[in-house]
């Protein structure tokens, strides 16, 4: 792959990384290295922490996610849930995908060069 293509694949998923993150702890409460791991399976992109922690902590400063401490053994994890805020995002953005924007993703998805 050539390095603007791999550019541009990059670009693409940073700017849908925090819909992605919102997605992810909707589905069950996660760490921020839990996530790290996550946001790799899904994209095969490597996320580094110092890429995903700032957008955490953007997401919690704008309330569209929780964090609560945990004790596991010895060590304190801070796990991440949506916010109803988040959440009430999360539907609006399902919303958006729903109009004429799914058509569009689900022919680039399925069409093939």
């Amino acid at each position: 792959m050539k390095e603007l293509e791999k550019d541009l694949v990059k670009a693409t998923i940073r700017g849908f990384s925090r819909v992605i993150i919102l997605w992810l702890i909707s589905q069950k409460p996660m760490s921020g290295y839990g996530i790290v791991k996550e946001l790799k399976r899904l994209t095969g992109q490597k996320f580094h922490s110092g890429v995903v922690y700032p957008l955490l902590y953007e997401l919690e400063e704008n309330k569209l996610i929780a964090g609560k401490w945990m004790r596991k053994g010895r060590r304190r994890i801070k796990y991440y849930s949506p916010t109803e805020e988040g959440r009430e995002l999360l539907n609006l953005i399902r919303e958006l995908f729903k109009m004429p924007v799914k058509e569009i993703l689900k022919d680039f998805i399925t069409s093939y060069a």
